[in-house]
């Protein structure tokens, strides 16, 4: 089942003037049709630009189609009767967790959102408990945020989300601002969610290792979705990704130039421990 399904989907702003006035109309995200079953891992790829923010927004009807139309878990995100359940339904988590974290000690910053919910006090502790645990963070719990490194912020802010039980879960570049210990922390978190609490994930990203274990890529250009796969068919177009001025992971360029000067290896080699494995074939 599509817990996310977008058809013929755009989306323009208006550029502003100096003296405030709209000017031209700029199309950020181009006639998409975005198709995501529940329980999947999607990382959406894509230059600074191409519209994959855009799209994210979409999701938690945080903007509204111009044209074409977005379900979310079977809701249409312009009818405005279902914003509050489409936004239970799609929880969103942003670049910097410092504009998530509200409150002073940890669980009561991830208690905040079920208890806007009106959800009984007693069921709230157990979800703060068992969304602090799911991401590591239950050693912490009565630690004043501040005091937490970039990752560990970034963990609470996604236990945050959890807490509010989302069918699916955007994150929007969730790693930028964070150390590689940092990425690496968040990233574990988001896969454990999903393969653990089936939650559905859409992870927007610049860094390609975060994506090799997605179940879906797709990548992004100008608004349009250009191209989309599992990772291992999408790294196998390495010259069509840097068209796009996108990278790709270190093992897919390590493997692509050995491959140019004629080593028989696969496409779409994805990790260094893969490549070790396929050199070791040609040597037996």
């Amino acid at each position: 089942m599509n817990i996310i399904k977008g058809r013929k989907l755009s989306y323009d702003y208006f550029r502003v003037d100096e003296d405030g006035k709209e000017e031209e109309a700029v199309r950020a995200v181009d006639q998409v049709d975005l198709d995501v079953k529940e329980g999947d891992f999607v990382a959406i790829l894509g230059h600074n630009g191409s519209g994959k923010s855009t799209l994210a927004k979409h999701i938690n009807a945080i903007l509204l189609p111009t044209e074409g139309t977005l379900y979310v878990d079977g809701k249409d995100t312009k009818d405005e009767s279902k914003l509050w359940e489409i936004r239970q339904s799609a929880g969103m988590v942003f670049q910097n967790p410092d504009n998530q974290i509200i409150g002073t000690i940890v669980d009561e910053d991830v208690g905040f959102g079920p208890e806007n919910m009106g959800v009984p006090t007693k069921e709230i502790w157990e979800r703060v408990e068992k969304s602090l645990k799911a991401v590591g963070m239950w050693e912490y719990r009565s630690h004043s945020p501040n005091k937490l490194s970039g990752g560990q912020k970034q963990r609470v802010a996604i236990a945050g989300v959890v807490a509010m039980r989302p069918k699916c879960i955007v994150l929007d570049e969730p790693t930028a601002m964070l150390d590689p210990n940092g990425r690496k922390e968040v990233i574990h978190t988001v896969q454990e969610l999903n393969r653990k609490e089936h939650v559905t994930v859409l992870l927007i990203t610049h860094y390609m290792e975060e994506v090799i274990e997605a179940d879906k890529v797709i990548v992004m250009d100008q608004g349009k979705i250009v191209m989309q796969g599992t990772p291992k068919e999408v790294f196998s177009h390495v010259e069509e990704l840097k068209s796009y001025r996108l990278d790709v992971p270190q093992a897919t360029l390590v493997a692509y130039e050995l491959q140019k000067k004629g080593v028989p290896l696969p496409d779409g080699i994805l990790s260094m421990k893969e490549l070790e494995q396929e050199l070791e074939k040609l040597r037996a």
